[in-house]
């Protein structure tokens, strides 16, 4: 379980948050149950290092506030936008009985032992978290799907996975799937064409010769033309009368 600790805070203003965040912390929010929301501020290395481990949000966090212990789960945290260092977060008390929603992960194992996956099946993953409504005290950490004698065309749906009796998927009235092993999809390269560059050269030299046929067929038709004869004035000089 994930041990943290924190500092109750009485400030209000946005001046007074800035303060604490240019202290190195972060402030955040206990609330849920019977008792009061609670104010707090959080090292904010600290709260950095816990994120960046898998499943922050799906796990039950030991809160250490002020020397006393009360566990509780992270519901949200906010980063900024520009640096995208984490500002504030929430916290949910675990009230014994209480039933809440959440998203827990899906963890796949034995990827070596499929066979399946040794001929060259793609694993197509549809749902990497799945939401459950169940205690607050009985979060899995994870659901395990396990791929040992898995074959090309098997599929996994939620009744696969074995829930408590009061841990429940969200989804109901279906059996939904999680993931299939599909047959590998092979992409057939197209034929390169069978003719090579000196027949295209060959073909470019004909295509020249022919221009060149052409061109002197027009010249010589161009020769045969005779120029235009000049045609003799209408109008005859006019002899001088005798």
């Amino acid at each position: 379980m994930i041990s943290l600790e924190a500092n109750t805070r009485n400030n209000k203003t946005k001046g007074e948050l800035s303060a604490i965040r240019d202290g190195g912390n972060v402030p955040g929010i206990i609330y849920g149950g019977k008792s009061e929301n609670e104010k707090i501020s959080i090292s904010k290395k600290l709260l950095k290092t816990t994120i960046e481990k898998e499943n922050f949000l799906s796990n039950i966090v030991t809160l250490k506030v002020n020397g006393k212990d009360q566990n509780v789960l992270p519901r949200e945290v906010v980063y900024d936008v520009l640096t995208d260092e984490p500002i504030h977060v929430d916290f949910l008390r675990v009230v014994p009985g209480v039933k809440i929603r959440i998203e827990v992960p899906v963890e796949f194992i034995n990827h070596e032992k499929s066979p399946g996956l040794k001929r060259g099946g793609v694993l197509n993953i549809v749902r990497r978290k799945v939401e459950l409504k169940c205690p607050s005290e009985k979060i899995p950490e994870k659901l395990t799907i396990d791929l040992d004698g898995v074959d090309i065309g098997e599929s996994f749906k939620i009744s696969y996975v074995k829930l408590e009796s009061d841990v429940v998927p969200t989804i109901q009235g279906r059996d939904f799937v999680i993931a299939t092993l599909a047959a590998p999809t092979v992409m057939k390269e197209p034929e390169k064409p069978a003719e090579t560059e000196g027949a295209e050269g060959e073909a470019a030299g004909t295509e020249g010769a022919e221009v060149s046929a052409d061109g002197e067929k027009a010249a010589a038709e161009g020769d045969d033309k005779k120029p235009d004869e000049k045609k003799p004035d209408d109008k005859k000089a006019a002899e001088p009368k005798k």
